[in-house]
């Protein structure tokens, strides 16, 4: 049995709900509100000591880290593998994680939190803003750096630039336009980035890859796989969860 301690917004969740998907596996979800603090708890710090989503519970295990997460599905049940044979494949498909959990993904925190998530901080007293910081964990400097204004522009600037150093080293590295970032295989390395995308495309930043027609190509095959639309759909499409929140220039919202 599996239980999936996670927040639909959570580019972290939804990596790991896409393999659960994608592996057919059936799993029972909690969902947490991170703004009102639920992954802060003393009960959840108990599941989670980072005190962040995903969490999974299997059979009692607990394993956190997304990232291990799905490494830990995908060792457990090789049915549908997402991971080469080779050693050497497996190198690679390690090396790209890396970079997409160094790179991209703490990347689109900040453009995330100033085009969506600040309204949630931006009306807080210092005191009551205070209050929340002193709870992070793992993000406590991460969140005192946006303060109750936002990010510089100069964090957006360095953010973007990452995104784009990502689309680049992934068009370079794509060979065609039907292709994976491993070739013809579907891989971890591939779920590891594409909430990134999604969640850039959702806020407005789909011009980042414009010009990279093979990165274009693989998101739309990415989104159009079988199981993408189970993984993602909670009832939380972004113009539901966010009814206040100006979309434009969102061409077509998807889940954030």
């Amino acid at each position: 049995m599996f239980i999936l301690y996670n927040a639909p917004q959570s580019t972290c969740s939804q990596k790991v709900r896409l393999v659960l998907v994608e592996k057919a596996l059936a799993f029972e979800e909690v969902k947490l509100n991170l703004f009102k603090g639920d992954q802060l708890t003393a009960e959840y710090m108990q599941i989670n000591p980072n005190g962040v989503v995903p969490s999974l519970d299997h059979d009692g295990k607990i394993i956190i880290d997304s990232s291990v997460i799905i490494e830990y599905l995908d060792e457990s049940f090789p049915d549908t593998r997402l991971r080469p044979d080779s050693p050497a494949g497996l190198a690679d498909m390690r090396t790209w994680m890396r970079f997409f959990e160094e790179v991209p993904t703490p990347a689109v925190r900040v453009p995330s939190y100033n085009r969506v998530f600040l309204q949630h901080y931006s009306s807080l007293s210092n005191e009551e803003f205070m209050a929340i910081a002193e709870q992070k964990t793992l993000r406590k400097d991460f969140f005192l750096k946006m303060g109750r204004t936002g990010y510089s522009t100069e964090e957006m600037k360095k953010s973007l630039n990452q995104i784009r150093m990502t689309v680049e080293r992934m068009e370079e590295n794509l060979q065609d336009k039907s292709s994976w970032l491993l070739g013809e295989q579907y891989t971890l390395a591939d779920i590891c980035v594409l909430p990134c995308f999604v969640r850039m495309n959702d806020i407005g930043y789909a011009s980042l890859w414009a010009d990279a027609p093979k990165v274009a190509a693989w998101i739309e095959r990415s989104v159009n796989r079988e199981n993408y639309f189970s993984a993602y759909y909670h009832g939380s499409l972004l113009s539901e969860k966010y009814p206040d929140v100006d979309l434009s220039p969102v061409a077509q919202p998807g889940v954030l």
